[in-house]
């Protein structure tokens, strides 16, 4: 939906960046329904943060999900031109500070949270963690003083420490105490578990508003000004 929507309201760039915490296909799935992808005036930019030197072929990740046994246009005929770029920690990428952090995802390193500091304002994306032993410090001191931290909330606290632990994921509870720890000014919760419907994650979203008021769960379609 957001390819339609970028070529309905004409939104042009000379490229479009697309971030990536790790490549599972719950994450990696929607690119060949990108709509800009098959623009080929388009740039577009993969990037993968915290693994250079890690990850040789990005590419790869992505052209096997659409090799001719699974869908019926490759990535090399799509039409835009990809770039691909497997960055450090720290990275200076069009004039935007971008760290990265490494998260409990399975494993440590199982995915990356990423920082982005541009023109005064700071966006934290921390998905596809689990807080092991208690809140992750490291990530605390990531997130802190951002304006908006989108953080991993996929189940409650009961799933969490049952079937689900070990899973790599977080709790709404432990997101809200990520970003009251570190002074965010503002919480968004993603990563909804599939069996959770709109009426469970809206009794949620309050939930957590009780905790941390300048929160809000993420909803499709939702549009956010950071600043």
């Amino acid at each position: 939906m957001l390819g339609k929507e970028l070529i309905r309201d004409g939104v042009t760039q000379n490229i479009i960046n697309i971030v990536f915490s790790h490549f599972h296909w719950d994450h990696i799935q929607g690119f060949p329904f990108f709509a800009p992808a098959y623009n080929p005036d388009q740039r577009i930019g993969i990037l993968a943060m915290g693994r250079k030197g890690k990850v040789h072929d990005i590419k790869g990740i992505f052209s096997k999900q659409m090799q001719e046994e699974y869908f019926p246009i490759q990535m090399d005929t799509m039409g835009a031109r990809f770039e691909f770029y497997a960055y450090g920690d720290k990275e200076t990428i069009f004039g935007a500070h971008v760290k990265s952090i490494p998260q409990f995802h399975k494993y440590h390193g199982g995915s990356y949270g990423f920082r982005l500091d541009d023109e005064g304002v700071s966006l934290v994306v921390c998905t596809d963690l689990e807080h092991v032993n208690g809140i992750d410090a490291s990530i605390v001191d990531f997130a802190k003083g951002a304006d908006l931290l989108i953080h991993d909330g996929q189940y409650t606290t009961a799933e969490n420490n049952g079937v689900f632990k070990g899973w790599g994921h977080s709790t709404w509870e432990q997101a809200a105490e990520v970003a009251r720890l570190a002074h965010v000014k503002k919480l968004i919760i993603t990563h909804h578990d599939p069996d959770h419907n709109d009426d469970f994650l809206d009794g949620l979203e309050q939930e957590c508003q009780k905790v941390f008021p300048n929160s809000l769960f993420a909803k499709e379609g939702m549009e956010v000004l950071v600043g």
